[in-house]
């Protein structure tokens, strides 16, 4: 039996997890991009090497990738979706492997813009599924506890 159109994650849902997911991958690269030479400096007292500042450059670029790899592999949930409690799976309701994940970052880091229009197929697709999603033949729903709260705001 396949799931109900309303257990498939929906557009402010989606969005939501993206933009905690903007603002949580900003930060780190900050963190990334700057700590390492900013330390550096105050520990050294002279300017960071250049080799320092070429490792911070390739990690924050890296970042968002190893982000969203990583997440999506080992949990199916960056902090964003965890926050609006979604996860992102196989059409066939099983767990992203690393490459299916991998490839579904670099994708969605490469084509952004296309990522963002495709994103408004979920207002009607049955499956709410976005256009990135047909491509990378994955699924975005509500997790078991998100879908069991909702049930439970509509009965009462």
């Amino acid at each position: 039996m396949e799931p109900s159109h309303t257990s498939y994650a929906g557009l402010v849902s989606r969005v939501g997890a993206l933009a905690v997911d903007i603002v949580a991958i900003t930060l780190g690269s900050l963190l990334v991009g700057g700590l390492p030479v900013v330390a550096w400096q105050r520990i050294m007292s002279h300017e960071a090497p250049d080799w320092l500042k070429a490792i911070t450059v390739i990690a924050t670029a890296a970042l968002p990738w190893v982000y969203f790899t990583g997440f999506w592999w080992l949990s199916g949930q960056t902090p964003g979706d965890l926050i609006t409690g979604v996860t992102v799976r196989r059409v066939d309701g099983g767990e992203l492997g690393f490459l299916h994940a991998a490839i579904r970052a670099i994708g969605g880091l490469l084509l952004a813009p296309v990522w963002f229009v495709g994103l408004l197929a979920v207002l009607w697709d049955r499956r709410r599924m976005a256009l990135h999603d047909h491509v990378f033949r994955t699924v975005v729903r509500y997790s078991d506890t998100a879908a069991a709260l909702r049930a439970e705001h509509r009965t009462g």
